[in-house]
């Protein structure tokens, strides 16, 4: 299932999925539909996956269902666009999918690229004043730093690249990737 995307011009044997990983506001959706439009391949945004299956919005399910509800469709729809066959692609984790233990296993092998992103760069693009549903409370900031702590040795421990995106346009970022991505693919012979 392609979310935001056109049909892949590009040799999935050859071209296997470009994984965007990174806290909430670093990119993930825009920078990933430019690098994909970039490598004429498909976008597959997995938040997007979950709201199509759910039939609402992520903050709606995180309200009605729960959290554990919200991880447990999450996990399903990474698991389904690393799994597509024959669609080469850039798939956009939500910033908790890599919490998960399976969907890390699924990382291994893929080229995963942190989107890495400072925390006042992240204050500035989230706003803190967005429905993000687990930026919701007394103190989104301190809120945002918790996540952070928890979650970015995972990012650094997942990664084949890392990508600073701070002060940078999306299209600078994305075209970097793909140099990245092109030179890596003409190392394998492909």
């Amino acid at each position: 299932m392609s979310v935001n995307g056109e049909s892949a011009g590009a040799d999935a044997a050859t071209f296997p999925p470009v994984v965007l990983i990174g806290p909430p506001g670093a990119g993930k959706s825009t920078v990933g539909a430019a690098l994909a439009a970039r490598l004429g391949v498909t976008f597959t945004d997995t938040d997007a996956i979950v709201e199509a299956v759910a039939g609402k919005p992520v903050s709606d399910i995180f309200i009605t269902d729960g959290e554990p509800e919200f991880r447990r469709l999450e996990r399903v729809a990474v698991a389904e666009a690393l799994e597509e066959v024959g669609d080469a692609r850039v798939v956009g984790l939500g910033g908790g999918a890599v919490m998960d233990s399976e969907t890390q296993a699924r990382l291994a092998g893929h080229r995963v690229v942190y989107l890495e992103t400072g925390f006042g760069e992240l204050v500035k693009r989230v706003g803190l004043d967005r429905a993000r549903p687990l930026l919701i409370g007394a103190s989104p900031r301190a809120q945002l730093k918790a996540l952070l702590d928890q979650r970015i040795p995972v990012y650094d421990r997942l990664a084949w690249r890392t990508v600073k995106t701070d002060d940078r346009d999306p299209d600078e970022i994305a075209a970097e990737i793909a140099a990245v991505i092109e030179a890596d693919t003409a190392g394998d012979g492909g």
